[in-house]
C-alpha cells in the first residue's frame, strides 16, 4: 500500500555525484504562458542570472535524507547548499486551470509516483520560506495504474516528459508555492533508499474562490522512514493506488 501524508566551491567528486543523477523540471506552462525552469547547469553562470519562477536547485540529483530542509524545495546540504532560496519572480495562474511541467529526460528504471502540494504565502512570496511549518496541502497524486504503469517513468515518458495537474477551482486567490516531486522507488526497499526530486514553483493564483484547506503537513516532517510507501520494494510488493487527498474544496 502506498500512502503519503496529506501533507562557492563545489568538491569535484560531489559535483560528479549530482551530475550523474537524474532530472528536474525544465519548463512550466501556466495556462497559455510558458516559463523556463531553473537550469542548474547554466543559470548560475549568467551575470545577472536569469529570473525564474522556480526556486533554485543545485543539480539533478535526489534528496535521500528525510530530515533535511532539502526535502522541501531541493538543496544539497552535504555540499553546502542548505535548502532553496526564494525565486525573484512568480507566474500567474487561474484557479481551475491546468499546469504543465516539463521534466528533463527521466530514467526508465526510476519508477515511482508524482505528487503535488501547495502552500499559501502569508506575505511576499519572493521573500518567504516556510521553514519547518506545517503549511503544505496535497492537490494531486499519480502513482501506478491498473495496467502496472508508474507515473514516473512510464506515464511521464509516454507524455514526452510532460506532467499535467489542475489548480483547485475554488482555491482562494493569493500567492502560493507549488511543491511538485517525483519519488523514485527503485532502491526504496530499505531506508535510506527512496530518492526525492522536489521543485518549488512560485505563483499568483487568481479567481473568485474562497476555499482554503484545513489540514496541512510540513517538509521535512511529512515523510518518515516508517511512512508506508517511503520504504517500499517495487519489485516484490503489490501496489494499490492511493487517490489525492481531497475534500469538497477541490470539487
Amino acid at each position: 500500500m502506498f500512502k503519503l501524508a496529506c501533507a562557492t566551491a563545489i568538491a569535484f567528486l560531489g559535483l560528479v555525484s549530482r551530475v550523474e543523477a537524474h532530472g528536474y523540471v525544465q519548463e512550466v506552462t501556466l495556462g497559455s504562458t510558458k516559463y523556463t525552469g531553473y537550469l542548474p547547469y547554466t543559470d548560475p553562470y549568467y551575470n545577472p542570472p536569469p529570473q525564474r519562477i522556480i526556486r533554485t536547485i543545485p543539480g539533478n540529483g535526489p534528496i535521500e535524507d528525510l530530515t533535511l530542509i532539502d526535502v522541501q524545495c531541493n538543496g544539497w546540504s552535504a555540499g553546502g547548499v542548505v535548502g532553496s532560496a526564494p525565486a525573484p519572480i512568480y507566474g500567474t495562474v487561474a484557479a481551475g486551470s491546468q499546469v504543465k511541467l516539463n521534466w528533463t529526460l527521466w530514467p526508465d528504471s526510476h519508477e515511482g509516483p508524482m505528487i503535488t502540494y501547495m502552500a499559501r504565502a502569508p506575505s511576499d512570496i519572493t521573500k518567504w520560506s516556510p521553514g519547518t511549518s506545517a503549511v503544505w496541502f496535497k492537490i494531486a497524486e499519480l502513482g501506478k495504474d491498473s495496467s502496472g504503469k508508474w507515473a514516473a517513468a512510464d506515464t511521464l515518458n509516454a507524455n514526452n516528459g510532460i506532467y499535467t495537474f489542475t489548480i483547485p477551482k475554488n482555491l482562494k486567490a493569493g500567492q502560493y508555492i507549488i511543491r511538485h516531486e517525483i519519488l523514485a522507488l527503485h532502491t526504496a526497499y530499505t531506508y535510506p533508499g527512496v530518492q526525492i526530486y522536489p521543485s518549488c514553483i512560485q505563483v499568483q493564483v487568481t479567481g473568485s474562490g474562497s476555499a482554503l484547506p484545513t489540514s496541512f503537513v510540513s517538509f521535512p516532517g511529512a515523510y518518515t522512514p516508517t511512512t508506508p510507501g517511503i520504504t517500499f520494494d517495487i519489485y516484490t510488493s503489490e501496489f494499490h493506488p492511493n487517490p489525492p487527498c481531497r475534500t469538497s474544496l477541490w470539487h
